[in-house]
């Protein structure tokens, strides 16, 4: 492997520490991004250290997004308010939650309902005529 190369990796790694955007991060050291998925196909050490630091600049990023938002919220502004709320307070999300137990039982079918299964097979064209005589 060259020098030149582990140097490019180097500022790659660097770069989407920065930024967790392939293409720009590619593109702000003057990469291909083919590139870079042909090195993280070749080199596995290489993938797993742009995984990591994609991760990790994301992580940063959300925690940026955060702090944006709780100073939104401490200027007053609604839509702000009503974002933290809808997402972070039960009684103001616009979900439908629903929680339900199935209790499965496992029963033969009647012989009405097997031929009505076998006719609605083979009109779906799944199993053919000759297949469900057997």
């Amino acid at each position: 492997m060259s020098r030149n190369q582990q140097q490019d990796k180097k500022q790659l790694l660097a770069q989407l520490a920065k930024t967790p955007i392939v293409e720009a991060a590619c593109k702000q050291i003057g990469l291909p991004r083919s590139t870079y998925y042909r090195w993280r196909k070749e080199d596995e050490v290489f993938a797993e250290a742009c995984d990591e630091t994609i991760e990790l600049s994301i992580g940063r990023i959300n925690d940026l997004a955060e702090s944006q938002l709780i100073n939104a919220i401490k200027d007053r502004n609604m839509s702000a308010i009503t974002f933290w709320l809808k997402h972070h307070h039960v009684s103001y999300r616009n979900k439908l939650e629903l929680n339900a137990t199935i209790n499965a039982t496992q029963q033969e079918l009647t012989p009405e309902q097997a031929e009505t299964v076998s006719r609605a097979l083979e009109l779906a064209g799944l199993v053919a005529k000759e297949e469900q005589d057997e």
